[in-house]
């Protein structure tokens, strides 16, 4: 059995790819510091697969803390990399916060990895590589355009480094970056799902929370767009399809011979969705009104939008299979559970 460390894989998509390991025939291990997620998660995968993954507590960036992980396991056979701090709000206000902790981290993993003769990773990147699109939708050639926020910017010089790695040809490195679009839902056991910390950054959560009535106002963040109804537009994949591109990631890397190697794929719907669009499918499915107002334009905000996926469908045998439907049904459950705990 194939072991495969994964880091972050408390989070929301590190813990649903957790599980597609698992019943993938893979042995995950799991490095998290709970600094944006939360310890039931691990409860949760349990219940799933019905039993504990090996489970290690630390940060990514603590170089003592990694090289005890790797020399305990031994035989790692590949990474997936989820640690990092993601809120593009708040990577305005902290940028040096997310340089340390989201580039330091990727330096002291694939040190640690060269280390113990570990070649395979698999890089969770993001579509904020983008910037704003000039043409839409964005295909894997797209231009790199200026970030909208330090957390896209890490995200891009995080490739570029993997990328410079490989092409050094110093450390045998083989990997592959799968650029995320808008990740939603819950695993349909409601076992796992988003914990987010405080208040929400994603529009989803801020979503169900609201209808729960957690929070008295959901905010759209300007509706003065150049777009369709004047509302953001983004790419909803439902996180158990974004899961499943990881397993099909490391089924890429088994097959190559070269140790030097790197892939980028768009993971993504292929469609965009407008915050209101949203909004009136949560409503159709849950049965239930949300009160919403229309606020100012939030900092670091790209306007719009979407993916082009015919590169992952034809490499990576991947699509989607999962509508924006079943990824709000499966969050409003999410929430309902929790909101059920929080009550007992």
């Amino acid at each position: 059995m194939s072991k495969i460390l994964v880091t972050g894989g408390a989070g929301f998509i590190g813990s649903h790819t957790v599980v597609q390991l698992f019943e993938a025939g893979y042995e995950p291990v799991i490095v998290d510091n709970f600094s944006n997620s939360n310890p039931q998660a691990l409860e949760g995968i349990a219940k799933i697969i019905g039993q504990s993954c090996t489970f290690y507590e630390g940060d990514c960036n603590d170089i003592a803390f990694m090289d005890k992980v790797f020399a305990t396991e031994k035989n790692i056979d590949g990474v997936i990399h989820f640690a990092a701090s993601k809120a593009v709000g708040e990577s305005v206000q902290k940028p040096l916060l997310y340089y340390k902790n989201n580039l330091g981290s990727l330096i002291v993993l694939i040190e640690t990895m060269h280390k113990y003769g570990v070649e395979k990773l698999v890089f969770s990147s993001s579509c904020t590589v983008y910037g704003q699109p000039e043409m839409l939708p964005v295909t894997e050639n797209s231009p790199i355009l200026p970030a909208e926020s330090p957390y896209g910017n890490t995200k891009q010089i995080g490739e570029e480094m993997i990328k410079d790695v490989v092409v050094s040809k110093n450390t045998p490195l083989r990997a592959t970056l799968l650029r995320y679009f808008n990740p939603i839902g819950a695993h349909p056991t409601a076992h796992i799902g988003e914990f987010p910390t405080g208040v929400p950054n994603n529009l989803i959560p801020f979503i169900t929370q609201t209808a729960a009535g957690l929070r008295p106002t959901l905010s759209v963040f300007g509706d003065d767009y150049n777009t369709p109804d004047g509302t953001c537009v983004r790419d909803y994949i439902h996180v158990l399809d974004l899961a499943e591109a990881h397993i099909k990631a490391l089924e890429l890397l088994d097959k190559q011979t070269e140790k030097y190697f790197w892939n980028v794929f768009n993971i993504g719907v292929g469609r965009g969705f407008s915050v209101l669009e949203v909004i009136k499918t949560f409503e159709s499915v849950s049965g239930q009104p949300l009160n919403y107002k229309i606020a100012p334009r939030r900092s670091g905000d790209v306007e719009q939008v979407f993916a082009n996926v015919e590169k992952a469908t034809k490499e990576l045998g991947w699509q989607t299979k999962l509508t924006l439907a079943d990824g709000l049904k499966d969050a409003w459950r999410w929430q309902q559970k929790l909101s059920q705990t929080a009550v007992s």
